[in-house]
């Protein structure tokens, strides 16, 4: 007796399914990909009991023909592959041609759909797999899907579902990720008979406001560049805004969310040392990539994507985030507007309006940036971002928005700068935050990358890492030793620091390079020597900066107060703290009821 066998359909369907879907929220995303990739503008879900007893989905789409309709719920049956190179040049959103079949081997299936061809719609009824009857039926032009009763067949899978809320959390979040990237489509929402979410065709930022939160309105700062081909467009949230987790980070790629923790962490690099550590933007992301160069097909959920070119993908987002948050970074005591560089003195080509397929026309982005910027190593922030340029209209107000400008009124605890604004606003500075901003800056102007003072180690120190890991810190090891690192294998994955620059002597390095070799190999992108410097500096800034509770004469803090003025950043320490905060005067009057 054989013992490989063909598996029945039903069973295939089954298997594909159990890919596919996971839970109600994995069938939601399917069917209004499908009804999206139909040219649908208003889209309904309607849902009883989370979607365990009803989820149907109902489109004003171009719909089906009969036949079109049959085929549809076939396994392997699609209208948007048909040879080899579709494959590798993928357009739409939905393409595997097993959502429908492997959705109705799992649940009391029901699909109904019109083409404007047609003078009558179709119904199709499907049972655990079987086709149960196919009947003709008045309707409009669209489609219709309803699930019921979902994993009915598959009881081990229906019991693994969550609670009500806790399904329903999930599908709200999965529609919600879908309608940022299509504010010109109508979603709405329903369970149980009340309406839970209804996404009006709206503009752009007001849908991302909308999905992302409402505190949002007039934080979010306009991202745009374009280069080599790759586009990308979107909005990013000034560092205050940061949150704890990076469930506010969307990234889409040819209109499709997806997670990708390259992407995320160009993003993060953008921010340049603005972010605390733990804290993540907020940041919607849109890329447009030719579709030859990138593959969208190695995820049965279709969630992650793979890049022809990495590098390229990460410079661009990096440098447009960098410029986006660096322009809007000016303290504001009594600040001018940005006014946009043109496209001449930026150089280069770049659209500061981004246009379909990635996001709607009319969608007015920042300023454009020079596109040198995107040259170099991926990783580090040796080049500074551009910087914005004012009208001479403007040049008047600027030196009132200096640190230099604000009047010095004492330290408290010895820590904290404390300064009056010209709009009468209280301005607290913490010194060593700040000089830490003003090391590092200066740090990175050096154009010497000779060891200075180096210290050997009396006892070397070794270092075990993975296999990836000690093969970057091998490629890595010459560079490091222009910066007085000298790091040498010791057999197998092992390597001992023999050397380190004088300014970390007493300081443990071992952690730093596990850091560097570990990010490295998580996100596939080799910082080169940038990248490495740059973790270095952030340490001799620390180290050499003033400390809290020391006292400091006028005339160093009035240095202090010049010295930020130089800064392309001044606003944060190189790991992310605020360098200064400002207490407006109407809320220091409210506080103390001199005003309502």
């Amino acid at each position: 007796m054989p013992r490989i066998r063909i598996l029945p359909e039903i069973l295939s369907n089954k298997i594909a399914a159990g890919e596919v879907i996971e839970r109600p929220a994995s069938v939601v995303k399917e069917l209004l990909e499908n009804a999206l990739d139909a040219e649908s503008t208003r889209i309904l879900i309607e849902l009883k009991q989370a979607g365990k007893s009803l989820l149907q989905v109902s489109d004003n789409g171009i719909g089906m023909h009969r036949d079109d309709a049959l085929l549809s719920v076939e396994r392997y049956a699609t209208s948007k592959i048909f040879k080899d190179e579709d494959l590798l040049a993928i357009k739409t959103l939905g393409f595997r041609g097993e959502a429908l079949p492997s959705i109705a081997s799992v649940s009391r299936f029901c699909i109904e759909s019109r083409d404007k061809h047609s003078e009558g719609g179709t119904r199709i009824r499907i049972e655990g797999g079987k086709i149960q009857n196919v009947t003709d039926i008045g309707a409009p032009i669209g489609t219709q899907v309803s699930v019921r009763d979902l994993f009915f067949n598959t009881p081990a899978r229906r019991k693994f579902l969550k609670t009500a809320d806790t399904e329903m959390g999930h599908i709200t979040d999965t529609v919600a990720k879908i309608a940022l990237a299509w504010p010109g489509v109508m979603f709405r929402l329903i369970h149980n008979g009340k309406t839970v979410k209804d996404w009006p065709a709206a503009d752009p930022e007001e849908r991302v406001a909308d999905v992302v939160g409402g505190n949002l309105r007039g934080e979010l700062l306009p991202l745009s560049a374009e280069y080599g081909g790759l586009r990308v467009g979107g909005w990013v949230a000034s560092a205050h805004m940061a949150r704890n987790t990076p469930r506010s980070i969307y990234i889409y790629v040819n209109h499709r969310y997806v997670r990708n923790r390259m992407i995320q962490h160009a993003l993060m690099d953008g921010y340049a040392n603005r972010l605390m550590k733990g804290r993540f933007p907020v940041a919607v992301l849109f890329l447009a990539v030719p579709f030859d160069q990138v593959d969208v097909n190695v995820h049965p959920a279709k969630q992650e994507v793979r890049f022809a070119d990495t590098q390229a993908v990460h410079r661009l987002i990096r440098a447009a985030t960098a410029h986006a948050v660096a322009a809007a970074e000016t303290p504001k005591w009594t600040a001018p507007p940005i006014a946009p560089i043109p496209a001449a003195e930026a150089g280069g080509h770049y659209e500061s309006t981004i246009g379909p397929p990635f996001m709607p026309a009319a969608v007015s982005a920042g300023p454009a940036f020079n596109p040198e910027r995107l040259e170099g190593p991926p990783l580090g922030h040796d080049k500074k971002p551009a910087q914005a340029s004012f009208s001479e209209q403007q040049t008047a107000l600027w030196p009132k928005n200096r640190f230099s400008d604000l009047r010095v009124i004492g330290q408290f605890q010895d820590t904290y700068i404390l300064c009056e604004s010209e709009t009468k606003d209280l301005i607290l500075i913490d010194q060593h935050a700040a000089h830490e901003r003003v090391r590092y800056e200066q740090l990175c102007a050096e154009k010497s990358r000779e060891p200075g003072a180096v210290q050997r180690l009396l006892i070397p120190e070794t270092l075990e890492l993975g296999h990836e890991e000690a093969g970057i810190v091998h490629a890595l090891m010459d560079e490091l030793a222009r910066f007085g690192l000298e790091i040498a294998p010791f057999g197998g994955n092992t390597v001992v620091i023999k050397t380190v620059p004088a300014m970390l002597s007493g300081k443990q390095i071992a952690p730093l390079i596990r850091e560097i070799a570990e990010k490295t190999a998580d996100i596939g992108i080799h910082p080169g020597i940038a990248g490495t410097l740059d973790q270095v500096k952030k340490l001799l800034a620390c180290h050499s900066a003033l400390k809290a509770n020391q006292k400091l004469t006028d005339s160093q803090v009035k240095t202090l107060l010049r010295q930020l003025d130089a800064c392309e950043d001044p606003s944060h320490c190189p790991h992310g703290r605020p360098t200064w905060i400002r207490w407006e005067l109407s809320g220091i009057e409210k506080s103390f009821r001199r005003i309502s």
